[in-house]
């Protein structure tokens, strides 16, 4: 059985006296900094001058340098910028400025465990994964609880890294809601499947064939978009708090039954067969070598492929049909609370 590791197995001090630098305040590096500070880590912030993140970060309080300059004042760099920047990152501003002995932590392991940033042989360098968006993590952290987080190592150089990592765990409240340990292997690429298989590419290609599917039956859009669409949310969150055995507690046994009977017939061995596929191309590297070739061309492909998704006809009828949902409208759930 895997084993969880919590507070008892970190040690806040692997990490100090610090500075951590954070290069990158979007919303994991947000969450990430205040967490730590709060945790009693000195915290800088990495962030281009006079950038919207650089303004963030000293509203918040923390001293604000260029990247360049906060990998050179900090001991612990975690680089937590969009995966396409790291390599210009690393080579430009943290690699000229670490000693030996020092930390490099990332977020995602893809722009290491695909090549984009070779790390230099003297450093430590360790990935540190909290599973669930920056607000989530700042947000339980801040109720005394935490978000579990993966962490791994992929050069122990120190003869500490693995200790470091724990301790960044326990001062993001990784440790609270339960640290996994893992390899940066298995971190990028099933990372990468979930997305592509089931939770984004999966879960949306399966909302708009069911909608398709009803709509050329000669169903009002509306009623295929609440079918399809709408209601995936309270499923979701069945199975979210509880698994499969809460969601079967809570639905119909109609529901029930033809989940267990049709469910096999639209996702079956076809469809495994072509999640194996998407599944080798990214333990091949061929999809991070298709999405690094991408970015370097400007994104032509990414662009046309977006906007095709974004013009389908769920999303015209979703629109409509949303603004209608006093709930779903900004502010909306502050002045309930209020």
């Amino acid at each position: 059985m895997t084993r969880i590791h919590t507070d008892d197995d970190a040690n806040a001090e692997a990490i100090r006296p610090g500075p951590i630098a954070i290069i990158g305040y979007g919303s994991q590096g947000r969450a990430h900094a205040r967490n730590l500070r709060d945790s009693g880590h000195q915290v800088i912030v990495g962030a281009r001058p006079g950038g919207k993140a650089a303004q963030r970060a000293a509203g918040d309080g923390f001293e604000v340098f260029a990247p360049g300059e906060a990998a050179k004042r900090a001991s612990f760099i975690a680089l937590l910028t969009p995966d396409m920047t790291h390599r210009e990152v690393y080579e430009n501003d943290i690699a000229p400025n670490m000693a030996p002995g020092e930390t490099l932590m990332v977020a995602h392991g893809f722009s290491i465990h695909y090549g984009q940033v070779r790390p230099r042989g003297d450093i430590d360098v360790i990935l540190v994964a909290p599973k669930g968006p920056g607000d989530l993590v700042r947000r339980e952290f801040e109720i005394g609880r935490g978000v579990p987080s993966l962490f791994a190592v992929w050069q122990d150089a120190s003869g500490e890294a693995r200790s470091r990592a724990l301790a960044y765990c326990k001062g993001n409240g990784g440790t609270a809601g339960g640290a996994i340990e893992t390899t940066f292997a298995e971190e990028t690429e099933t990372d990468l499947f979930g997305e592509q298989a089931v939770l984004c590419g999966g879960a949306s290609e399966l909302v708009a064939a069911g909608y398709e599917t009803l709509v050329e039956a000669g169903y009002q859009p509306e009623v295929a978009y609440f079918e399809c669409l709408h209601e995936l949310k309270l499923i979701v969150d069945l199975m979210y708090e509880g698994g499969l055995a809460r969601m079967h507690d809570f639905i119909s046994e109609t529901a029930k039954y033809g989940d267990l009977v049709s469910g096999p017939r639209v996702i079956n061995d076809e469809t495994r067969a072509r999640m194996r596929e998407v599944l080798t191309d990214i333990q091949s590297g061929a999809f991070a070598r298709d999405w690094i070739l991408e970015n370097q061309a400007g994104k032509p492909r990414y662009d046309a492929l977006l906007r095709q998704d974004l013009e389908q006809d769920i999303e015209k009828t979703g629109a409509r049909l949303r603004a209608r949902m006093a709930w779903l409208q900004p502010g909306a759930n502050t002045k309930a609370a209020e």
